[in-house]
């Protein structure tokens, strides 16, 4: 059985602004503060077809591919290669335009858990949650590292800095 989690957020940044980062697909390190390193993998840097190897902080990994590719708003992946206890995963990354000077910035993902019922407990009590709050937490870096030029590292910046970001 399938689970979904998303999140969404608005920010006073313009919508090409945060498509130019979001579109290097090869560099979500800069605004992920659990990813290391995200080098392309193949020879498709961009749009469907593109895969990039994510390896974690902690050391594990896994291959995300666009399946769904619109120039200027988002994308649609696969995951692979995983050691999280998962039969499958899609997520999705995306930015839409409000007006010329703010957006809204939108992840999501659907995920299947291994173990029968027990996985499925799992995944609603815990994986939902947690990557909620992980999408929360790239998401502002997404913001933040697209209006700074500056990586996030492995800790976001102050509150008082993202805020500023933030539609009220």
């Amino acid at each position: 059985m399938s689970h979904h989690t998303e999140k969404a957020i608005k920010v006073n940044i313009p919508a090409a602004k945060i498509w130019q980062v979001l579109g290097d697909f090869s560099s979500v390190e800069k605004f992920a503060t659990t990813i290391k390193t995200s080098p392309i993998v193949g020879d498709i840097s961009s749009g469907v077809g593109a895969k990039r190897l994510c390896t974690f902080n902690d050391g594990s990994s896994l291959v995300e591919e666009i399946i769904d590719f619109q120039e200027g708003q988002g994308f649609k992946m696969v995951l692979s290669e995983f050691s999280l206890p998962l039969k499958s995963m899609h997520a999705e990354m995306r930015v839409k335009e409000i007006d010329a000077n703010t957006s809204e910035i939108y992840m999501a993902a659907d995920f299947v858990v291994k173990a029968g019922p027990l996985g499925w407990l799992l995944g609603h009590l815990i994986m939902r949650p947690v990557m909620k709050g992980v999408f929360k937490k790239l998401l502002n870096g997404l913001a933040y590292h697209s209006v700074t030029g500056k990586p996030v590292g492995e800790k976001l910046p102050a509150n008082a800095e993202l805020t500023k970001l933030m539609l009220n």
